[in-house]
């Protein structure tokens, strides 16, 4: 088990290459349960992944944006999904180190692989209560819960003498009720269930503002200082969670390629697909655009990265521009896999060619709200036209 808080990059991403092969042995498991298997939840505790963005006072390793992205595509090399709800797993256990210490020191005292799932949609309301607030509602797509100890949830707190205002809060898991629901086409393994709160109390402590939260705002004393914490949430967000999209177009890339021996061509004269002159113009093709998304991947953690480490603010124009990266990222790798995907003939339908899997899984995360490359290019666009953003997330 790891300990070290400074971990280096270079071995966290070693740590993620050498778990790789539990994942993709798993992988079809995951995908056929509905969840990750177990043996890849624990071969990513014993890597330290998942206490990347944990707070170094809790043996946390407080891993940069850029270290995030080169684990998780090294994870979605290997499985789509267990990538996906790694990086999920990362963004709730950044925010929770924005709550005050008390509230800390519960979630991350028993252990700093903890691991936190959460949703941005308010999809509940809360009732002021003695000493804290009272939840019900219900949230949808919730990745990691089978696994997850917490989750941060979203609510409309609703009091008689004020405007109802949106809120997050730390819930144990212990404290709601999980709905068995994930029936997907893609991200099948990811677990990402429907989950319930009925009167459920929440102390202050454990309650913050959505509005700070989406600026970075942190009521910890411990962490003020620490530069992963002066950034707002949407960019982290985003930075975050384009290692996994990455990782899947390039284990897209080693799926074709490792059956390109073997092929040929039905129908046609080709003996070996290799020799075929489309061949060379489709890996390419695929090629270059999984490049593309290197560059916006790496152009948003960049910034992410120096901005937290100046403590600069950030203009509405940058925070249109993370979104953007993101959805660049979705779109490239989608089309990079799309045309691997193509050119890999009637056979890879069969379940046991994994790039029908990555297939799937990019299709799905392009489908997400947050991740769709025409949302969030849109949006770049409106911003770049002198207009206001329509839409609080960014």
């Amino acid at each position: 088990m790891l300990t070290a808080q400074t971990t280096t990059r270079e071995q966290l991403v070693r740590n993620a290459t050498e778990s790789a092969s539990t994942l993709r042995e798993h992988a079809d498991w995951s995908e056929e349960n509905r969840r990750i298997h177990d043996k890849s939840i624990q071969v990513l505790t014993d890597a330290g992944l998942f206490r990347m963005r944990a707070p170094a006072q809790y043996g946390g390793h407080q891993s940069d944006t850029r270290t995030l992205y080169e684990v998780a595509v090294e994870l979605g090399r290997a499985d789509g999904s267990a990538a996906w709800t790694a990086s999920v797993y990362w963004i709730p256990t950044w925010m929770a180190g924005l709550f005050p210490d008390g509230a800390q020191a519960e979630v991350f005292s028993p252990t700093p692989d903890v691991r936190i799932c959460g949703t941005l949609s308010p999809t509940a309301t809360a009732a002021p209560a003695d000493g804290g607030i009272v939840v019900d509602g219900r949230w949808g797509f919730i990745t990691g819960a089978l696994h997850a100890h917490w989750q941060l949830v979203v609510a409309v707190l609703i009091r008689a003498d004020s405007e109802p205002m949106p809120v997050m809060a730390l819930v144990p898991m212990e404290d709601l009720t999980v709905i068995d629901d994930w029936y997907t086409a893609g991200l099948k393994g990811t677990g990402s269930v429907t989950t319930v709160a009925e009167g459920v109390f929440v102390p202050q402590e454990r309650v913050l503002p959505l509005g700070a939260v989406f600026q970075g705002q942190s009521a910890s004393q411990a962490n003020a200082g620490q530069s992963i914490y002066r950034a707002p949430l949407l960019p982290v967000a985003a930075a975050s969670s384009v290692g996994p999209v990455v990782g899947m177009a390039k284990g897209a890339m080693d799926a074709f390629l490792q059956r390109l021996p073997e092929r040929k061509i039905t129908y046609t004269s080709y003996e070996r697909q290799s020799d075929a002159a489309l061949t060379h113009l489709q890996v390419a093709d695929a090629a270059i655009r999984i490049d593309e998304a290197e560059f916006h991947a790496h152009r948003l953690t960049a910034q992410v990265d120096a901005k937290a480490a100046e403590g600069a603010e950030w203009t509405l124009l940058e925070r249109a521009r993370a979104r953007a990266d993101m959805g660049a990222v979705c779109r490239l790798a989608k089309e990079a896999v799309d045309i691997l995907n193509t050119a890999s003939g009637a056979s890879s339908i069969r379940r046991d060619v994994p790039i029908q899997r990555f297939h799937r899984d990019v299709q799905a995360v392009n489908l997400h709200a947050l991740m769709h490359p025409n949302t969030n290019a849109e949006l770049y666009g409106r911003v770049l036209c002198g207009l206001e953003p329509n839409t609080l997330y960014v």
